[in-house]
């Protein structure tokens, strides 16, 4: 199928990017394990590339991304040099599991795709971030920086902070790194940005697999096959699947650099502390922080705490804080040639911390008692598990087996135990105060905890998974009672995974084909700007990823960079149930479901839902669209004419029950048009009335209650609107 085609074509694309840098990069004593760096140091060195272009001006990556296959192959000839051909088949070979699977953990995220189209697509469960990628990699991928062309220099729309343009916005504000990795990958592999956000946030969760077997091995001392069943639980996490369910590829970036920071500090302070060694390791930690400044900036301010907590842990405990001064420079210095590459990520960090204060970004997100540090909740809300005595006995369980195993570490003459403590316990409290303020404060800083967990994840699991070293002591019922949590863990992974492939397979937001035939917009000379009359954001959104060489103006706050003003366009772009019946002339029907309406005609109506209704809702292949309404649902009508307009109601409707819809007029009195409506779907007119000049408010009242709709959906219901056109005169 084209989807798996496409996921297996961005991994060797991607690896094939990362495989010589990582030979070149990794330190000496650890060279032959140059594979688990990979795929991040192919994701920095793509975007690092796409940077570089973009501040050279070159005209997006359609331009120059092909070319730009001779940076990979040069470092690949290099590291073929330096590590030997080999060697090089021997060192697969060697890690040849964990690379399976990261590459199953991809297979099995691309399978919803594969189950429900079969084309690579994008598809969430819940979060618009995914088409805010695709503009990036849109403007990356065929603008240059100085463009300002129709949306791109809107600065009344895109202004952000001190950046009035759209490709400045991505530079300096943004995440940079997903939408230069989707617009690289787009241009070289021939896709265009709706086919690959979906993907590339899967492929980086697989670029994180192999470096929690790393973890586990180099720094909490796990043995291979332990190491390979924590990088395989990381692989299916839910914790870390539900980042892909949103697409947020930026997280799980910053995962891959929060990994290879720690392991790097943890290794430099367990070896002699010399300016060689600190050289040696200056790539690996230049590498992470180019990840992190592309991706999540602000998360350069804790992206250190598990390294320094082990550090400045034991230069306490040994009052050598001359040793910890010198790791803490060898650890910092490599982010000078990382910040002065990405420059004004940095100058853009105070700006973005900003914007975080201001809105109030994210969702509630449950929050994880001990056994959600393992995985163990309900996919793919991270929701508890639903029967208490089961939940409270799993966490009782996997505290007691932790705080045992700690017990026995600490006894030896060398605290074992410590790197886990200081990989884990920070990032846990920070976890912990997060969720405490979003409850206090009655915010959404649970989002901003969950992010927190999911970029130290890495790290956190293997810290947390430190009772396996209970089996160690060659006691039956102690290694019974490890392989009987362990099945345990593993088997709610798996259960969640398999939850999260049928919830996206059936995802409520899909990109919608439809919304290619924009770029015939584009193309239309007489066009100058399109107000986005879209309901939905979603929709929304996409509309204005297809709709970039035209001026845009948005009737709401749609997303950073995309302000709502005054409605400026000399057309309208309809979607949704509700819109002006499309049926004089400046009328263009794009699609089924997208109308093209001159603002400016004698019909040019403007008609948008207003209060009572509870968002656009679709079939699983989009194929159909419905909203439902509260009793009262308000339509805000504007008539451009100076002069009132005859005007009716048409409609497909069913109600939630039997009931009586009356239409009151913008001063609340009823008009005496009303229409009778079942369970059945019935087409409906309502009118004639007269629409007066200018924004008036009119509503559509159920005689009967609304409901609740049902046990699980909390909404009052009235009517399900299929389709609502206002209709001008006898047509």
């Amino acid at each position: 199928m084209m989807a798996l085609a496409a996921s297996g074509a961005l991994l060797l694309h991607v690896f094939l990017w990362g495989a010589g840098a990582a030979m070149l990069a990794m330190p000496r004593p650890w060279r032959r394990f140059w594979p688990v760096l990979a795929l991040p140091a192919g994701l920095t060195l793509q975007s690092v590339v796409v940077w570089a272009g973009a501040w050279a001006n070159l005209r997006g990556t359609d331009a120059y991304g092909k070319w730009s296959l001779a940076v990979p192959l040069l470092l690949l000839a290099a590291g073929v040099a330096r590590v030997g051909a080999c060697r090089i088949r021997v060192d697969l070979a060697r890690l040849g599991l964990v690379l399976v699977t990261s590459a199953a953990s991809l297979f099995l995220l691309t399978l919803p795709l594969a189950f429900s189209g079969g084309i690579p697509t994008t598809v969430s469960l819940g979060s618009c971030d995914a088409a805010d990628y695709a503009a990036g990699a849109r403007v990356l991928q065929e603008f240059s920086r100085g463009d300002r062309t129709g949306f791109l220099g809107l600065t009344e729309v895109v202004q952000v902070m001190s950046v009035d343009n759209f490709p400045d916005y991505w530079l300096r504000l943004n995440h940079f790194t997903p939408s230069a990795l989707i617009a690289l990958n787009g241009s070289v592999l021939g896709f265009v940005p709706h086919e690959l956000a979906t993907l590339v946030t899967a492929l980086a969760l697989a670029a994180v697999v192999p470096l929690v077997f790393w973890i586990s091995r180099a720094l909490l001392g796990y043995s291979g096959v332990v190491a390979l069943v924590l990088a395989g639980i990381a692989a299916v996490s839910p914790v870390l699947w539900y980042a892909v369910a949103h697409v947020a590829p930026g997280q799980l970036l910053a995962a891959q650099a929060a990994a290879l920071l720690t392991w790097a500090g943890v290794a430099l302070w367990r070896g002699r502390l010399t300016p060689t060694r600190a050289l040696a390791f200056a790539p690996v930690l230049a590498t992470a922080y180019a990840l992190i400044l592309g991706s999540y900036n602000f998360f350069l301010l804790v992206c250190l705490v598990p390294a320094v907590a082990y550090a400045g842990g034991l230069a306490l405990r040994g009052a050598r804080w001359a040793r910890f001064g010198g790791w803490l420079a060898a650890m910092l210095v490599p982010l000078v040639p990382a910040g002065l590459v990405f420059a004004e990520r940095l100058a853009g960090l105070a700006e973005r911390l900003s914007l975080l204060r201001t809105y109030d970004f994210g969702w509630p997100v449950p929050a994880f008692t001990a056994e959600g540090w393992f995985g163990l909740v309900l996919a793919p809300d991270l929701e508890p598990l639903p029967w208490a005595p089961l939940r409270w006995a799993l966490s009782a369980l996997l505290v007691g087996l932790l705080v045992w195993a700690h017990l026995r570490s600490a006894t030896g003459p060398r605290p074992a135990g410590w790197v886990a403590v200081a990989l884990s316990v920070p990032v846990l409290l920070g976890y912990g105060f997060l969720q405490a303020r979003g409850a206090w404060l009655g915010t959404n800083a649970s989002y901003d905890a969950y992010k927190l967990f999911a970029v130290f994840f890495p790290v956190l699991l293997p810290a947390c998974c430190w009772w396996v070293t209970l089996r160690r002591s060659r006691r039956l019922h102690e290694w019974l009672l490890v392989a009987a949590t362990a099945v345990v863990v593993v088997a709610g992974n798996l259960a969640a995974a398999g939850f999260f492939m049928v919830r996206l397979s059936r995802a409520p937001l899909r990109f919608d084909p439809e919304v290619v035939a924009l770029l015939r917009v584009e193309a239309m000379d007489e066009v100058r700007g399109v107000n986005l009359l879209v309901p939905d954001m979603w929709t929304r959104l996409w509309a204005n990823v297809f709709l970039l060489r035209k001026e845009q103006y948005f009737a709401t706050h749609t997303y950073e960079a995309r302000r709502d003003t005054p409605l400026r366009g000399d057309w309208s772009l309809e979607s949704g149930v509700v819109g002006a019946a499309p049926e004089f002339p400046g009328w263009q029907r794009l699609s089924p479901r997208f109308t093209l309406i001159s603002a400016a005609g004698p019909h040019g109506l403007r008609v948008m839902p207003s209060a009572g209704w509870h968002g656009l809702e679709r079939t699983p292949d989009g194929s159909e669209q419905w909203e439902w309404t509260d009793r009262a649902a308000v339509l805000e009508i504007e008539n451009p004419r100076g002069e009132p307009l005859e005007v009716r109601f048409v409609g497909d409707a069913r109600g939630f029950g039997a009931r009586e819809v009356e239409l009151l007029n913008p001063a609340g009195r009823r008009t005496g048009a009303t229409f009778m409506v079942g369970e059945a779907r019935t087409k409906f007119i309502l009118g004639p009335v007269t629409l007066p000049p200018g924004v008036s408010r009119w509503t559509l009242r159920s005689l009967e209650p609304a409901a609740r709709a049902s046990a699980a959906d909390p909404r009052q219901v009235a009517l399900c609107v299929y389709q609502l056109r206002v209709q001008v005169g006898g047509n």
